[in-house]
């Protein structure tokens, strides 16, 4: 009798397809585990981080990635990308904020923000839908288009735009017992909006659909210049939604107040599974991928200064972003 070696075959968890497929099927799992080992090192490096608060503090500060991350997630979907969400964020927090001692304050400010935002939104999306433009070509001239009106409408108003409304800085920073941030209560209607959109409703199944292969879209009928209109005017309400958050959350109202998160909202989503070729993905591993940067920056600040720990965190944004990209779509 001839002893029986064990082999891959017979343990499907050690073939690499099965981890291929796990990662592009079911993203949200092995994201959780990278979650649990990063607050773990944390915790090992600088004993008694971790703690309730602490979990707070950086949930709050993820909550304005992952809604911006969203606006990266629906357009990823289509095959596309929105670059000009940095820009509407950042002037919907300042024209907000230069409302503050206007007749009608800050609610007519976030309302002619919320429209302002609304229009770039729109001409975003005839020009990507309409006119074809490459979504990168387009949004990041919109972005720099508002980023130019912002300034304008700044030096007409005279204002530095530093007058954040009270409102929105206790939605910003405040918290219930100091564990729940009081703008989860913006973000959680938000992410379940995406996330029951994308897959209950005939809207999110277009997105699929036209990312994944947009001719065989329109020849079953749909309107598709249609689709990505609303798709763009969604993104930039979205990105909004963020400005305000942020300006809220560090009491200051710029031009250029949330510019800097557009590179990691492209990251939080690429490595929340979601294929920068469109067609696969969802909002779920996109939130914790938001989690997961946030708490690397939290993770390099404590070992690193401040030049060092931007070339850092760039590094391995980029490195397990390509890792991640290149085994989902390989599988």
């Amino acid at each position: 009798m001839t002893a029986v070696t064990p082999s891959a075959s017979g343990r499907p968890w050690r073939r690499r397809s099965t981890w291929r497929n796990l990662m592009r099927d079911r993203p949200l799992y092995p994201l959780l585990a990278l979650l649990v080992v990063m607050v773990a090192l944390v915790q090992l490096v600088q004993p008694g981080t971790v703690s309730p608060g602490w979990a707070a503090v950086n949930v709050r500060q993820a909550a304005v990635l992952a809604i911006l991350a969203g606006c990266q997630t629906l357009t990823m979907l289509t095959g596309g990308i929105d670059l000009s969400v940095g820009y509407v964020a950042s002037m919907s927090g300042f024209v907000t904020a230069t409302f503050v001692h206007q007749p009608g304050g800050w609610a007519l400010g976030v309302a002619v923000a919320l429209a302002a935002a609304a229009l770039a939104g729109v001409v975003n999306g005839v020009g990507i839908g309409v006119f074809k433009v490459h979504p990168l070509i387009m949004t990041l001239g919109m972005g720099l288009i508002v980023y130019g009106l912002a300034n304008v409408w700044q030096l007409q108003s005279v204002q530095t735009g530093s007058g954040v409304p009270p409102v929105l800085r206790t939605l910003g920073v405040g918290m219930v017992a100091d564990v729940v941030p009081y703008n989860l209560g913006v973000f959680v209607p938000l992410a379940l909006l995406i996330i029951v959109g994308l897959r209950r409703t005939g809207y999110g199944r277009m997105l699929y659909a036209i990312g994944d292969n947009p001719v065989a879209a329109r020849l079953s009928g749909v309107r598709d210049w249609q689709v990505i209109v609303v798709l763009y005017v969604i993104s930039a309400l979205l990105a909004a939604i963020a400005g305000l958050l942020q300006s809220g959350l560090t009491n200051t109202a710029s031009v250029t107040l949330v510019q800097t998160y557009v590179l990691p909202s492209v990251a939080a989503t690429v490595i929340g599974g979601t294929s920068i070729m469109g067609g696969r993905g969802g909002y779920s591993g996109t939130i914790v991928g938001a989690l997961i940067l946030t708490v690397l920056t939290g993770f390099l600040s404590i070992l690193l200064p401040e030049p060092w720990r931007q070339i850092v965190f760039g590094s391995i944004v980029v490195l397990v972003a390509a890792a991640y990209t290149r085994v989902t779509d390989a599988a």
